[in-house]
């Protein structure tokens, strides 16, 4: 069986789905492939993220935020998105979520901690879901 893979989507592509892939490379120990993108990506990653993602020890510091592609739908066993609403294009036979998570983007390091640590809840569901 080839790995699962997992394609992470918010609108920058600098906060939620950059920390969402962090946790899945993370946890997943190389047992899926672990993609993130962004409707409208920024030109660098949340530094508030990086910092509280490094407090437990994941290092996002030098990701790039990365375009959405039809391609990276398309080669991802299941799609994450993130408020990126209608910006995400659908394929038949793809699993969806849509995780409704506040957006990091100007908030300070207790608000965007809070939002981490859901993320990392939800990426060790699914990441269960995946291997099971």
């Amino acid at each position: 069986m080839s790995k699962p893979s997992v394609l992470f989507v918010c609108v920058h592509n600098a906060g939620r789905s950059q920390m969402a892939a962090g946790f899945m490379r993370e946890l997943g120990q190389g047992r899926v492939e672990v993609l993130s993108a962004g409707s409208a990506p920024k030109d660098s990653i949340n530094p508030i993220a990086v910092e509280a993602m490094a407090e437990l020890g994941i290092d996002i510091a030098n990701n790039t935020p990365k375009i959405l592609t039809p391609e990276a739908v398309q080669a991802s066993d299941a799609v994450i998105t993130m408020g990126c609403g209608d910006a995400c294009p659908f394929y038949p036979g793809k699993r969806y979520e849509d995780w409704v998570l506040d957006d990091p983007a100007g908030q300070g390091i207790e608000s965007v901690r809070v939002i981490r640590d859901e993320i990392k809840l939800r990426v060790e569901k699914l990441l269960s879901e995946l291997l099971s």
